[in-house]
């Protein structure tokens, strides 16, 4: 069963998240946040595996509620839900931690389907948000910086390749025909090499130092 705690500011959005996220038979929404104050006394106490995070909010926006989650928390998977989708706000929440990134538009079966990723632990952007990262990672940086060697090994290539795919530890494992602690062996190195902390700022450190390629849109 997948825990889950749904941060929103306005009380007629939460009530919509609840419901709908209420009728799945392998989830259980086990409490609510108006802020991200609120929402770091909620994952204490309740222990989500998933906690559907907001970004505007007041006393604590979703950033810094995210921050403190990921850090203090780390078993509990921040998925952003959000009207906004501009490249700060968007960069701001990955460098927080988050699992994933959508808009308040996404289709229902698409939002359940996010919440069940993130609860394996994948990474899960809106198509929009994937775009603007693309772009992002396409523009050239102002002030070019010094060649780089790449730091990984093939292999760590490929698992965080796999990764940037959707791939949980346990399909990256029957697909390289490896453990799945040596999967998490080899992203422990990766994150260690490219000095991030989680999946998603893995994928995309990688991706701005042209280890991987950008995701390709659909």
């Amino acid at each position: 069963m997948i825990r889950v705690l749904v941060v929103d500011d306005h009380p007629i959005v939460r009530s919509g998240l609840v419901g709908l996220l209420g009728v799945e038979t392998d989830m259980d929404v086990v409490g609510e946040a108006g802020d991200g104050e609120e929402a770091i006394i909620r994952v204490a106490a309740l222990s989500p595996d998933v906690v559907l995070m907001d970004l505007r909010m007041p006393k604590l926006d979703g950033v810094g509620a995210t921050a403190r989650i990921t850090a203090e928390f780390p078993s509990s998977r921040v998925l952003v839900l959000t009207t906004y989708d501009t490249d700060a706000d968007i960069i701001r929440a990955v460098e927080a931690g988050a699992s994933g990134y959508l808009l308040k538009d996404t289709p229902r079966l698409h939002l359940v389907d996010a919440v069940r990723a993130a609860a394996r632990g994948e990474t899960v952007l809106a198509p929009p948000v994937a775009a603007r990262l693309v772009s992002r990672l396409r523009s050239p940086a102002p002030v070019p910086e010094p060649a780089v060697a790449n730091p990984l090994t093939p292999r760590e290539v490929e698992v965080l390749r796999a990764v940037s795919r959707g791939l949980s530890n346990a399909d990256i494992g029957r697909e390289l025909f490896i453990g799945e602690a040596t999967v998490k062996t080899h992203l422990l190195r990766a994150f260690a090499k490219l000095g991030v902390d989680d999946r998603t700022r893995a994928v995309t450190a990688a991706m701005e130092r042209g280890i991987l390629p950008p995701p390709t849109l659909r």
